[in-house]
């Protein structure tokens, strides 16, 4: 039997949601990425870690995640106190599926003189195997602090290390993992729409290829993209990443004209993240009302994982000096 299907006919989710938020003392969070509905209920609406640290500062016993598994685990890293629920336990990433932990943990083995900075988007077995965590808008203020000749492993997703490595010059060995939403864009759809609206900048995630990045006027984190939409003078913004960071910016800025960047035939729906579309109204309602599917942690694994966290926080608040960390011992 589906979720849905243990829900009462005729009932007022809306309603209940908001009578089991209050009921649960529960706060409810909401990547970018999710439909425009769940984002209007939430109590914040922001990348990951940013959501999971607001969090961490409310008064809240339960933590409704509406993203994905890696985002949920990091709440629960951050907040073990807490009651951390996750609509869909099946809401994964093709990030963090794509490393492995025991691969990972050899590949590290096999360059022992190698630091480990792994993007975020991993699991709570990856992190714990890092040296540093990075997100995209801190990944390069960290690098930066670190000894030119320290040599890199940076997972799971190539293209940001990819774009990192250009970017500043470094020695990086790179793990192949891939975002299946920002591979999917197309070079000649995206240089067909530039033509179409000439005078409309291009923004980008950097988890897109090189192909994508080398078009794009600003390159940046998804709440950069949204600072960068509110920023910028003219009226229309083509858009590449997930399409539902849209929705924030129309809120914010209704009078200007956001183009989603076309996936490979112009107008497949590609770019919409399968994993995130798994959290439905429905599933919300049913892990608020039976607190279930909810994210357990061995408490030896969350402090494993949390180190790298912490040292990441550290050092993108600049309280870690440069040359301060290197390869593990």
């Amino acid at each position: 039997m589906s979720q849905e299907t243990r829900i009462p006919p005729g009932i007022d989710l809306l309603a209940e949601i908001g009578r089991l938020r209050k009921e649960r003392n529960a706060v409810i969070l909401a990547h970018y990425y999710q439909k425009p509905q769940i984002q209007d209920l939430a109590d914040f609406v922001g990348d990951s870690l940013e959501l999971s640290r607001k969090a961490a500062e409310t008064d809240a016993d339960v933590i409704a995640f509406c993203g994905v598994r890696f985002m949920a685990e990091v709440a629960k890293i951050l907040s073990p106190q807490k009651t951390v629920i996750l609509p869909d336990m099946d809401a994964g990433c093709s990030l963090e599926d794509s490393c492995p932990p025991a691969q990972f943990k050899a590949f590290r083995e096999a360059h022992p003189d190698h630091i480990a900075l792994s993007y975020i988007n991993c699991s709570a077995q990856v992190k714990a195997l890092s040296d540093i965590i990075v997100t995209s808008s801190s990944a390069e203020k960290i690098i930066s602090q670190l000894p030119k000749d320290q040599k890199i492993i940076f997972g799971p997703d190539k293209h940001l290390g990819g774009y990192l490595k250009r970017k500043l010059g470094r020695d990086m060995l790179l793990w192949p993992g891939v975002c299946i939403v920002h591979e999917s864009f197309s070079e000649t759809e995206l240089l067909k729409l530039k033509a179409q609206y000439p005078d409309a900048p291009v923004a980008a995630h950097p988890e897109c290829p090189a192909y994508i990045l080398d078009h794009a006027d600003y390159v940046g984190s998804t709440s950069g993209i949204l600072s960068y939409a509110k920023a910028m003078p003219g009226q229309r913004l083509i858009v590449a990443t997930e399409p539902h960071i849209i929705h924030q910016m129309q809120l914010a800025l209704p009078n200007k004209d956001f183009i989603g960047a076309p996936g490979a035939d112009g107008n497949c729906n590609c770019n919409i993240c399968p994993y995130m579309a798994m959290n439905t109204i429905e599933k919300l309602y049913i892990a608020l009302r039976d607190l279930q599917p909810r994210i357990e942690m061995d408490e030896s694994l969350r402090l494993a994982a949390k180190k790298p966290l912490d040292r990441m926080l550290d050092m993108a608040s600049g309280t870690v000096g440069k040359g301060d960390v290197g390869a593990r011992d």
